[in-house]
């Protein structure tokens, strides 16, 4: 059978607190009892003002183009080496992504060249933490307050991840968090947005519930709900959080195994670095082992590994086609500068399979293809 390169997992209790949800709790819609349980375990976890679930990261991204209160014109400074939602969330508010070039190690939003890209339009920097390791949060945060900007962690990848001793989406004015099945904490799909700016707490809330004060009203701070704002239904089911809570109670454990996979890779990986590199992983960062990807020389070195692993039954996947190169990114955004190391980094990564449930003798199986693929290839 083919190794995959993702696997969805059940760590402990997911059955039990859905049935739970369903049985005992008798609350399906949002915000029921295992989506405030999720709450509070994300607020303490991670030491934030605010954590609220969405149904998608994609959700909580656009809940944070809403509540940056954006115009038509107005610019959000974010790599162009990420997912589409990055970028799709403030196009859809008007607002234009100006893209510039990641870092050759990090493959992060390179810092020193934030500050050439920003305008009179800037409203707000993006920044991803690529395969959950930091960016360089203290010289964003700086430009940021230089050009009094707001700072959105696009931190999909990085719940678990420390940059200076700081969780990742705890940094910036928000953060936001992906628990699609192809993350490490994982509900099938689903998201949070993470409030570190208090004037955004209040506005949060109302965003995520189609725009009304009913969050006030299960308080009881008001006998009645009514529209105050703009907003839509960012909730999930009850039932996706019963399920993510039972991850979230599990998250050091998840993230501890990864690594240990990760480090396993990256010794592995340390004889052939006379043909690929490995991930650069900066000493005041620590990361989740989100992912284990290599790079090649070029894009033909790299669709040879991938061919040759899936024929010895082994998915190894590439990522992202950089989005200013994408139709809607040359339709709806801007580029600042070259991208000449994300589009030479397109072209050469490749993921190599990382889930929870890897075990030895698969890893094994993936170390005996690879070294046969490097022997051949040297």
């Amino acid at each position: 059978m083919m190794i995959p390169f993702n696997k969805p997992f059940i760590i402990e209790n997911e059955f039990k607190y859905i049935e739970d949800a369903i049985n005992n709790k008798g609350i399906l819609r949002g915000d029921g009892v295992y989506t405030k349980k999720c709450h509070a375990l994300l607020e303490e976890k991670l030491g934030c003002k605010k954590a609220l679930l969405t149904h998608s990261c994609t959700a909580a991204l656009e809940m944070a183009a809403v509540l940056l209160d954006l115009n038509p014109g107005d610019e959000v400074i974010m790599p162009s080496y990420t997912f589409v939602s990055t970028a799709n969330a403030f196009v859809m508010r008007g607002a234009v992504p100006v893209f510039v070039d990641i870092r050759p190690d990090t493959l992060n939003i390179n810092e020193n060249l934030i500050e050439q890209a920003v305008t009179p339009k800037t409203k707000a920097i993006c920044c991803v933490h690529y395969a959950g390791v930091a960016c360089e949060m203290d010289k964003i945060m700086e430009i940021a307050r230089r050009h009094n900007l707001k700072v959105v962690e696009d931190a999909a990848q990085a719940l678990g991840s420390f940059y200076k001793g700081k969780p990742l989406g705890t940094i910036g004015d928000m953060g936001c968090f992906s628990f699609h099945e192809t993350k490490n904490v994982i509900s099938g799909e689903g998201g949070a947005i993470i409030i570190n700016n208090e004037q955004f707490l209040e506005r949060a809330e109302i965003i995520r519930e189609k725009g009304t004060n009913r969050s006030k009203f299960f308080r009881g701070q008001v006998d009645k709900y009514t529209w105050v704002d703009i907003g839509s239904s960012f909730l999930p089911s009850d039932i996706v959080a019963a399920f993510l809570y039972s991850q979230l109670e599990n998250m050091d454990k998840i993230n501890q195994k990864r690594l240990e996979i990760w480090n396993q890779y990256n010794d592995f990986c340390s004889s052939y670095a006379h043909i690929i590199k490995r991930p650069v992983i900066p000493a005041h960062c620590r990361h989740n082992a989100h992912m284990y990807y290599i790079l090649f020389k070029d894009l033909q070195a790299r669709t040879r590994f991938i061919d040759y692993m899936k024929e010895n039954d082994i998915l190894t996947v590439f990522h992202y086609i950089p989005l200013h190169s994408s139709p809607a990114g040359k339709k709806y955004c801007k580029t600042a500068g070259n991208m000449d190391v994300t589009n030479t980094i397109s072209d050469t990564l490749v993921r190599l399979p990382m889930f929870y449930t890897l075990n030895d003798e698969k890893l094994n199986q993936i170390f005996t293809a690879v070294k046969q693929y490097m022997e051949r290839n040297k």
